[in-house]
């Protein structure tokens, strides 16, 4: 009895010590006070911390960008249906080298080949496309060419998709004999041989992917430019039996409001067509693509891709201009004459007074920056006429990689008619610098890093 006497009247001290944790804890939880030896615990505050120092860290890597580690980065490795490759940055990397240069790699045309031409800034070949969620694999050479072993790739469409088919021959005829490799240009269809991979790599011709009046015999003004919306059948001859097809259509859609758009025969001449908006016309034209691939392609033999529209750093007519504006004028490449109208549109990278793209030597850092040169009702109709296709169709997505890339243009680095610019020309980049074309080696060698990627 006189110990529960006890035990009653006296509080034990484990009791007390177990009171004054417990309120000193309250307090501290209640100032949210909590000390580093905490970081363990269950409660948000570990959670907004952690929060804290994510933050600090991405602070920290945009205000200095590594170059990539392939063997460091722990992001997952490229898987297509996870990986959206517009999203990303350029990192600069001195220490990897372009796979060729417009001096070892013979096939560059002239138009493209800004070194040969007299460009002195080298960084523009020194930038990779890094995605925010994945590693994009390195191109390998040996490994793409065993991918096309006995096969036949073919690209389609303007200009531009010759520079990503020459980009692709480049990056990977190094690793041929000479003796087992050959190419042959034609006006229309050109064709480079790997003979020890019984492989083609092969470039069509057709601005439109639909046919015109201005396929072979170029018509230099875009309002005599007749085109017959209904019909690939000229063209597509060429494409039957291809197991690899690259298709892209955009630019020469831009150079005028107004396309004068036939059903029928181009017999009906001037009574036969209908003017319509560009964006319009160009709708029909890809759902004319996209049903005769989906009739006559079979998905079990033929993988078909569709590179979407690369920027152009000039306006072209898409966007309204005046004809008496002093920067009106007429810029034209060599076989693959492109006229375009353009007037300087630096002012989309907030350079006011600055003349295109001419002399930009570094991409645009602004996040998600897409320039008036880049229709985004185009790409939409892009977008609509593949996802209602029978056939797969793999989008190449370019466009917003390489609407940073304002340095990378041939500028006046370039011909013209045949011709490399003279001085005067250069001295001139208003009228003169090519802000559509690329350099090699250059941002469509990214393009193909891509399509290899899908391969």
């Amino acid at each position: 009895m006189g110990m529960l006497k006890y035990q009653r009247g006296k509080v034990p001290l484990s009791i007390i010590a177990i009171s004054v944790c417990a309120l000193a804890f309250v307090v501290l939880l209640y100032t949210e006070r909590i000390s580093p030896l905490s970081s363990g615990s269950i409660f948000r505050f570990t959670f907004c911390s952690a929060k804290r120092h994510a933050a600090k860290l991405k602070k920290s890597r945009d205000e200095y960008i590594k170059p990539i580690s392939y063997a460091d980065d722990d992001r997952f490795e490229f898987d297509p249906e996870e990986c959206s490759l517009a999203h990303g940055k350029w990192v600069f990397n001195r220490s990897v080298k372009p796979l060729y240069s417009d001096s070892t790699c013979p096939y560059v045309d002239r138009q493209f080949s800004c070194v040969k031409n007299g460009r002195l800034d080298f960084d523009y070949r020194h930038w990779q496309w890094q995605p925010d969620d994945c590693m994009l694999p390195r191109f390998d050479p040996q490994i793409a060419l065993k991918k096309i072993q006995g096969k036949r790739l073919m690209f389609v469409g303007d200009s531009l998709q010759r520079g990503q088919w020459e980009s692709f021959v480049c990056l990977v005829e190094s690793m041929i004999p000479q003796h087992q490799k050959s190419m042959k240009r034609g006006h229309m269809h050109s064709v480079f041989k790997a003979k020890e991979y019984n492989a083609t790599i092969e470039f069509y011709w057709a601005p439109f992917l639909v046919e015109s009046n201005s396929d072979v015999h170029i018509i230099v003004d875009p309002k005599k430019r007749i085109l017959k919306v209904d019909s690939v059948a000229n063209h597509a001859k060429h494409w039957t039996g291809v197991d690899i097809l690259v298709f892209n259509t955009y630019v020469w859609w831009t150079s005028s409001l107004n396309i004068k758009s036939l059903w029928g025969s181009f017999a009906n001449g001037e009574e036969g067509y209908e003017e319509l908006d560009a964006h319009v016309s160009y709708r029909i034209g890809l759902k004319t693509w996209a049903n005769w691939v989906d009739s006559n392609i079979n998905p079990n033999k033929t993988r078909v891709f569709f590179t979407t529209m690369s920027p152009t750093h000039q306006r072209s007519l898409s966007t309204p201009m005046q004809e008496n504006s002093p920067a009106f004028s007429i810029s034209k490449s060599t076989d693959t004459i492109s006229f375009v109208l353009f007037l300087f549109r630096s002012a989309d990278w907030g350079k006011m007074n600055g003349t295109k793209c001419f002399n930009e030597t570094k991409p645009i850092t602004k996040k998600r920056h897409w320039g008036t040169g880049s229709d985004k009702r185009m790409m939409s109709a892009v977008a609509g006429v593949v996802e209602r296709m029978k056939v797969p169709v793999t989008v190449i997505n370019i466009t917003q990689l390489s609407e940073y890339r304002i340095d990378a243009h041939s500028s006046i680095y370039t011909e013209m008619g045949g011709n490399l610019l003279t001085d005067e020309e250069k001295a001139d980049p208003l009228h003169y610098a090519d802000c559509i074309h690329w350099c090699l080696p250059g941002v469509p060698d990214t393009w193909n890093q891509i399509f290899y990627a899908h391969l």
